[in-house]
């Protein structure tokens, strides 16, 4: 048998080289941070006679784009977290070459709100429900709702949920996430709100005042001997809005209080608003009193008092709130059946000599019950949810009542306060 043996050209000739291939990215850099939209350049090269067929890319191996020829130049959506990622060009000759990636995509900043819907129509309180993400490492620190530029609400942590007064109309609103790194973003809310607001009712004419002596706290009006007081609207030496209303209450009668009542809507009111046809109130379930009210001594504050009064078709409605401030320091709720106050479990934390924001939100149910909703003070939102039934009254009386109470101490202390933008919405 004849052995031949080939020479090297022989074998160069009889078997083809495969063709060598390569991937230059220049966009994204390898083992980076990206943005969830992120852009590739690359360009290829190969050996191969006939060239680069096409580039393309994989992302965590899957095939997400493919460009003709030997460029590429594309965005490509990425989800947060870690990406194996191969730049990969193919040629004419059957090979292909990759380089590959590795990306991570931080978690993106940002605030979802599922409630209120943005275009929507809402009553009040409205309630919020969002949650937020941050690039920053140690998370989000806090939450918040701002109304007209103001921060109405205010919670540590990643989400709210949480009802927030809203002034009636179509009010800027923003929720915003402040995180641990310094940083914040924000979303904003669009929303249409619900209701009548009677604005700056502490200005209105007509307030009626009266002293009640304890310890039957009978009625009295002036002069009362053993309780004095005043009231001078349009002050301008301590106010939010320019124009407060100053009330004074001192006496000799230890315990003794002073009541001052604006008749609001119906018999009394002074601003057209007397429902003389009797066919408004009726159709009224839902109300709010919202105002700045000012400390100039908390140490003689027994309690402050802020009462919504609805009279109709013989039923009595009061939804009367106060902060019992020296006798147990906690927010009390009337009870109009036995005439009497109720303790609840919330706190009242008012500032001294400074301004404090009050807002009560109230409901007439379908049977005249009455809904204690909620309580919110500088910010901090209570919710009340308690039931009590109405009382009766003379089938005469037809109208509504906003009252301010200051109540004395054991000596019957001279203290001060002042009301400023105080609101009254109902609908």
């Amino acid at each position: 048998m004849k052995i031949t043996f080939l020479s090297p050209v022989t074998l160069i000739l009889a078997f083809a080289l495969p063709a060598f291939g390569s991937v230059a990215v220049s966009s994204p850099s390898n083992n980076t941070s990206v943005a969830p939209s992120t852009k590739f350049v690359a360009s290829a090269s190969t050996t191969c006679s006939k060239g680069v067929a096409a580039v393309g890319v994989y992302v965590d191996n899957k095939l997400e784009y493919v460009a003709n020829g030997a460029a590429l130049n594309t965005t490509i959506a990425l989800t947060p977290g870690k990406h194996n990622v191969a730049v990969q060009e193919w040629d004419f000759c059957g090979g292909a070459t990759n380089t590959p990636l590795t990306l991570t995509v931080p978690a993106s900043a940002g605030i979802s709100v599922s409630a209120p819907v943005t275009g929507s129509t809402v009553s009040n309180p409205a309630t919020f429900v969002a949650s937020a993400t941050t690039n920053c490492a140690t998370g989000v620190a806090a939450m918040g709702v701002y109304v007209n530029g103001v921060l109405a609400y205010k919670v540590n942590g990643t989400s709210i949920s949480a009802p927030v007064t809203l002034p009636v109309g179509t009010p800027t609103i923003d929720v915003q996430e402040w995180d641990n790194c310094g940083g914040s973003t924000t979303t904003p809310v669009n929303v249409t709100v619900t209701g009548t607001t009677l604005k700056n009712i502490h200005l209105d004419p007509g307030w009626n005042q009266w002293g009640e002596l304890s310890p039957k706290y009978d009625i009295c009006n002036a002069p009362c001997t053993g309780v004095t007081w005043t009231m001078a609207q349009n002050q301008t030496d301590i106010t939010t809005s320019g124009s407060s209303t100053k009330f004074v209450a001192g006496g000799t009668t230890p315990y003794s209080d002073i009541l001052w009542s604006d008749p609001v809507i119906g018999q009394g009111n002074k601003k057209n608003l007397t429902d003389a046809n009797h066919v408004l109130l009726p159709t009224l379930h839902n109300f709010i009193l919202d105002t700045d009210v000012y400390i100039s001594n908390l140490a003689v504050t027994q309690d402050l008092e802020f009462d919504i009064n609805m009279f109709a078709n013989g039923v009595g409605m009061e939804w009367g709130t106060e902060c019992n401030h020296l006798d147990g320091g906690v927010w009390d709720i009337w009870d109009n059946v036995d005439a009497k106050w109720v303790h609840t479990t919330i706190p009242c934390v008012l500032n001294d000599k400074a301004w404090n924001h009050v807002t009560l939100q109230v409901q007439r149910l379908a049977n005249n019950q009455l809904l204690y909703q909620s309580i919110t003070v500088n910010g901090v939102t209570t919710l009340i949810s308690q039931t009590v039934a109405p009382f009766p009254v003379p089938t005469g009386w037809w109208g509504m009542t906003v009252n301010y109470q200051m109540d004395g101490d054991y000596k019957m202390h001279t203290n001060t306060t002042y009301l400023d933008k105080t609101n009254f919405t109902y609908w």
